[in-house]
């Protein structure tokens, strides 16, 4: 199997170790912005070919997968194009700009007959899928409501985030709505169902900036904080506080309150725990069967990517669709929220999502 890779930074940490672990994929070239970024993560894995621009990537070379580590702007014209070359894709979150443009990358996608995913890797993550099993299982009854606390300081400090820091930028999609909150929509809508509703903020609370290296002067425009409350089909209620403007973090950790007990899991731990009503809580030990893997480097994320690209490849090895993983047609419907939330903020209001 034939593999390029647009965006080095991820690559490094995440998809380059990865795939020493997939049986039968070769990753032959490599595609970034910065030719030094492209030559140093391609370097220790042998690949002979780097390119600064994706397109001629595309042209010179015949993948059966691509996969797309870049800012949110580009997704849908890189997706289009590696699908009309050929191949299957694996796209970063958030999926797209917005839905419309999530609309066309699914169409494409599937009238060409490619495989599809989004790198919402956390749901190859052990203590997220064994989370899951507890939930259908009926571990904590009927689910009445869920609270995501995401709060941290990476961003409280002016001069954080570098001259023209992409992530600091709406018009090239970033914002910690699309960041993080895709992955926190994402795993709700895998363990819960889906989201019907939405009432949220999107704010850019610090937007002056100053780069230190330079002290140059510059203007966030993208969502450094993000609180919404979602409905579910279900009829589960749930709030989401994603903030990194806060310069002392708090508990990060996820909470589900059901009829016959509570389980939460750590972000900052990682520690599952689950209790019966009038009980205590107790720690639900789950194997991670990647944390041990040569190469792989530490932390979740990282570590779950080996999941899913096993997966993705072992789907378009034995042309099937995907059975685990967040195909594009997810990536819509996560989209769908995301703009629901923008929308909420615009309006002032409650807002439904199409589903």
């Amino acid at each position: 199997m034939r593999v390029g890779i647009i965006g080095a930074s991820f690559a490094k940490a995440a998809f380059l170790p990865a795939f020493r672990h997939v049986p039968g994929a070769e990753v032959v070239a490599l595609a970034s912005a910065r030719l030094q970024s492209a030559e140093d993560a391609a370097r220790p894995y042998g690949i002979a070919h780097v390119y600064t621009d994706w397109q001629k990537m595309l042209q010179q070379h015949a993948f059966d997968l691509v996969c797309i580590a870049t800012p949110t702007v580009t997704h849908a014209p890189m997706v289009m194009a590696a699908l009309e070359a050929g191949a299957h894709v694996l796209s970063e979150k958030p999926t797209a700009m917005d839905a419309l443009e999530a609309a066309a990358m699914l169409q494409m996608a599937e009238r060409l007959g490619r495989v599809h995913m989004i790198d919402h890797e956390l749901r190859f993550n052990a203590k997220r899928r064994k989370l899951r099993e507890l939930l259908q299982a009926g571990a904590i009854g009927e689910v009445r409501h869920v609270v995501v606390n995401n709060v941290g300081g990476s961003w409280a400090d002016p001069k954080s985030r570098p001259y023209g820091d992409w992530w600091s930028m709406a018009d090239m999609g970033g914002g910690r709505l699309g960041a993080n909150g895709s992955h926190q929509v994402d795993l709700l809508r895998w363990w819960l169902g889906e989201i019907v509703a939405v009432s949220g903020s999107v704010k850019t609370m610090v937007p002056n900036r100053i780069d230190r290296k330079t002290g140059q002067e510059w203007v966030a425009t993208a969502d450094d904080f993000v609180q919404f409350s979602a409905e579910f089909a279900s009829g589960t209620l749930g709030n989401v506080l994603i903030s990194t403007i806060a310069h002392h973090g708090a508990s990060n950790e996820t909470t589900f309150y059901g009829s016959k007990g509570t389980i939460t899991l750590s972000n900052d731990t990682e520690r599952l725990m689950m209790g019966e009503p009038g009980q205590p809580l107790e720690e639900v030990v789950v194997h991670n069967p990647y944390e041990a893997l040569a190469g792989v480097n530490p932390g979740i994320w990282n570590q779950s990517v080996v999941g899913a690209l096993q997966e993705l490849c072992a789907a378009i090895t034995e042309k099937r669709p995907l059975r685990e993983g967040a195909t594009f047609r997810d990536g819509l419907q996560n989209q769908r929220v995301l703009d629901a939330v923008k929308e909420s903020e615009a309006k002032r209001c409650w807002v439904s999502v199409p589903q």
